[in-house]
C-alpha cells in the first residue's frame, strides 16, 4: 500500500478504479437483460435468443475477466471469506463499516451470485421451447421432458434474477443515500474518491485491448459449443 501524497486537510485527487471492460460489461449486461425481458414478454423469440447468447458471451467474458482483469476485476481482490461478509453486514446494521474502493465483502458475494443466476438463466436457454415453434439451439441434445424441465427453470430463475437486481439497485442507493458513498457514478467514468487519509493501494489497470481480446475469446468459444455441439 503506498502511501497518499496529498497534504493533509486537502482533498484527495479521484483514483481510477474501474477499467472500461469492466464498466462496458456492467452496463451491457444491464440492457440486455432488458432487452431479454422484453422480447420474451412480446414473443419476438428470434432476438430474445440472440440477446440470450449475448449475454452467454458477456457472463463469460467476465469469469475470464475475473483472472486476467485489472485489479478490482479479479476475484481474488473482492471475493471475501463469508466470516468477512458476515461481519461487514454487521457492520452496516451499525454504521461501522470500512471503506474499499473495489467491491467490499457483501457486494463481492453479489457479483458471484449474480453471474451465477445469468449463467444459469442463460445456458437453460439454450435448451429450452415454447411447445410451437422455438427450441434453443441445443434442445437437440436432450430429451423433451428434460427440455421442459429446463425450460420452466429458465423462466423461474428469471423472478430470481429480478429480485436480485432489485437489491443490487437498492444496496446502490442505500450507499448513496445514506452512506454518503457514490458506487453508480464510478461505474461510468471509472474513478473512485479516496477518503482523507486513506492510502492508495497499488491499483493494476489492464489495457482495454486485453478487454477486447478477451471478450472476442469468450464469444468464439459460444460460437463453437453453438456449432459445433
Amino acid at each position: 500500500m503506498s502511501e497518499i501524497t496529498e497534504k493533509k486537510g486537502e482533498v484527495p485527487k479521484p483514483i481510477f478504479v474501474w477499467d472500461l471492460p469492466t464498466r462496458l460489461f456492467h452496463w451491457c449486461l444491464a440492457l440486455l437483460i432488458g432487452v431479454s425481458w422484453l422480447t420474451g414478454e412480446m414473443g419476438e423469440m428470434e432476438w430474445h435468443m440472440r440477446s440470450g447468447i449475448a449475454i452467454l458471451t458477456l457472463v463469460l467474458f467476465r469469469l475470464l475477466w475475473g483472472f486476467l482483469g485489472s485489479t478490482t476485476a479479479r476475484f481474488s481482490s473482492f471475493v471475501a471469506s463469508p466470516m468477512t461478509a458476515i461481519t461487514y453486514g454487521r457492520g452496516l446494521l451499525t454504521g461501522k463499516t470500512d471503506r474499499y474502493l473495489g467491491h467490499n465483502p457483501l457486494g463481492g458475494w453479489m457479483v458471484i451470485a449474480l453471474l451465477l443466476i445469468v449463467l444459469v438463466q442463460a445456458s437453460t436457454g439454450l435448451f429450452a421451447n415454447d411447445d410451437i415453434f422455438t427450441e434453443g439451439p441445443l434442445y437437440h441434445l436432450v430429451t423433451k421432458s428434460t427440455s421442459d424441465w429446463l425450460t420452466w427453470l429458465h423462466k423461474t430463475l428469471f423472478n430470481f434474477l429480478l429480485a436480485a437486481a432489485a437489491l443490487h439497485i437498492a444496496a446502490a442507493f442505500f450507499y448513496l443515500l445514506v452512506k454518503k458513498e457514490d458506487l453508480i457514478l464510478p461505474m461510468i467514468h471509472g474513478r473512485k474518491q479516496a477518503g482523507e487519509g486513506e492510502d492508495k493501494p497499488h491499483l493494476v489497470l489492464r489495457h482495454p485491448l486485453l478487454g477486447l481480446l478477451t471478450l472476442a475469446a469468450a464469444g468464439a468459444a459460444v460460437w463453437a459449443v453453438l456449432t459445433f455441439v
